[in-house]
């Protein structure tokens, strides 16, 4: 439930804050007496699209450390606060990173990586995955996380949001309008977009809504190859990361927030494929054996 409040009131401050924005700039006045201005659909398109995607990446360790109860490992108290620390702080060394904040959140066995840049990261791991896993195999983990930082994935995920989400909001509003002008009648005055704009604009925000989220996780599927071939490189070999995957694969993986899901190690299997946020195990796996060739 605190997800699901938290999510609803993320959401609508950024929509309040894009809002107001798009009215300071004037973009929001892309429907004129004469038409449609596509060069101010365009802008309110990009203010509207990248504007969210960024908002949500510079709040991202926040909205994060809430949404999962993170706690940062300010001086660690446990061997397994240390060991989680120290294995960080080296991976992140041989990655050429500066050390990222290290969480522990209660959860079932997973781990993400978040943070509006490479030098301003956080690695968090569950209580479960510290658990059913050994140290070798958590530290294959932190290898994968620390290869998303080093890759700058976060950044590479939110450029790609901002594009399909500003495309969505384009195209769905040049629709919305065609739509509305061919339900008006003949000799009809107008007076601003009528019913039939605003349902289309609706329909079409959905419909392509969907299309951009199968683009998006397309994406995210690949950077998930890409950090498990970094972590191998960090590690000097696969064995680690199929170890820790074939360990994934046995378990039911903790379910993350929608804002930090795509950073986790590993991913429930969407209804359809194209939906998925990650990799099926086995295909990770058998490109690491590919990867290896090349270690």
């Amino acid at each position: 439930m605190k997800r699901i409040v938290l999510f609803l009131v993320t959401n609508l401050a950024v929509m309040l804050v894009l809002g107001i924005a798009a009215s300071v700039l004037g973009v929001n006045r892309y429907l004129t007496a004469n038409g449609l201005d596509l060069g101010l659909l365009l802008g309110f398109a990009a203010v509207m699209g990248f504007g969210g995607a960024f908002i949500s990446l510079l709040m991202s360790k926040t909205l994060a450390k809430w949404s999962t109860g993170a706690k940062v490992i300010e001086q660690p108290q446990t061997q397994a606060e240390r060991f989680l620390v120290d294995t960080v702080g080296r991976l992140a060394r041989k990655a050429g990173l500066p050390m990222p904040e290290v969480a522990i959140y209660d959860g079932a066995p997973n781990a993400f990586a978040t943070g509006a840049s490479r030098n301003h990261a956080l690695v968090a791991v569950s209580t479960g995955l510290l658990q059913s896993m050994s140290e070798s195999e958590v530290e294959a983990v932190l290898a994968h996380e620390i290869a998303h930082v080093a890759n700058g994935d976060m950044v590479t995920l939110t450029l790609i949001q901002g594009v399909v989400n500003t495309f969505v909001v384009f195209i769905s509003r040049v629709i919305g309008y065609f739509v509305d002008q061919a339900l008006r009648k003949e000799g009809e005055e107008d007076r601003g977009p009528g019913m039939g704009y605003m349902v289309a604009v609706i329909v079409c925000d959905l419909v392509f809504g969907v299309l951009a989220s199968m683009i998006v996780m397309y994406f995210s599927r690949r950077r998930e190859f890409r950090a498990d071939a970094g972590a191998a490189r960090l590690l000097g070999g696969p064995q680690p990361m199929i170890a820790a995957l074939r360990r994934l694969g046995g378990a039911e993986a903790g379910e993350l927030p929608q804002n930090v899901a795509t950073s986790g190690v590993a991913g429930r299997p969407g209804w359809m494929a194209l939906f998925s946020s990650h990799p099926a195990i086995e295909e990770r796996i058998a490109a690491l054996r590919q990867e290896s060739v090349g270690l």
